[in-house]
């Protein structure tokens, strides 16, 4: 059966984090999609179907987290925050991406954040207690997985394609992607 791993997306949202995320996970064999986040107020979905992200990048809309909200988790296998301070402050401020990501991450599910993506473990109040902080690009506390920053997002990126489908496929995907070893 095809993982699928969700990727919230909002005005402001970083593109190097969010993008590369969605590429290496696709590269992996997993199901992604991007979900819209709204500010609060705004429309629920964006009217022209695209964000622009934090560098005035034009990122595409699969669903909203309205869909999300009413599909639920169970076909579901991973939440990705990004960072980009815009995108992640809208993110992390949303009442139902609060729940699903405390949702997800009570069920095994894997969770990862990455650079102020990871406000949104803060106030959903999941992992608080469950790792330290360790001056390396991605660390891995059970099912939540952090990174640093855009530098970091392919490693970020590669770990989640890991805990989702094994450390061969990872092994796999990584040659063609001819990433230099600090990205690893």
């Amino acid at each position: 059966m095809t993982k699928t791993a969700v990727l919230f997306l909002a005005e402001g949202t970083e593109e190097m984090e969010f993008s590369i995320t969605y590429d290496v996970l696709v590269r992996g064999g997993i199901k992604a999609s991007s979900v819209y986040v709204p500010a609060e107020g705004a429309p629920a979905s964006p009217p022209t179907g695209m964000v622009i992200a934090s560098r005035g990048v034009k990122l595409g809309v699969d669903t909203t987290l309205a869909d999300l909200e009413k599909q639920g988790l169970a076909e579901v296998d991973a939440l990705i925050v990004p960072g980009g301070v815009g995108g992640a402050n809208t993110i992390s401020k949303s009442p139902g991406v609060l729940r699903l990501l405390k949702e997800a991450y009570d069920q095994g599910k894997i969770v990862g954040m990455i650079c102020a993506g990871t406000l949104a473990a803060l106030e959903a109040q999941i992992g608080l207690n469950a790792f330290q902080y360790q001056e390396s690009n991605v660390v891995v506390a059970g099912p939540l997985v952090t990174s640093r920053g855009p530098g970091t997002t392919f490693a970020f990126a590669l770990t989640l394609v890991e805990k989702l489908v094994g450390a061969q496929v990872r092994q796999e995907i990584t040659p063609p992607m001819m990433l230099s070893q600090e990205h690893l």
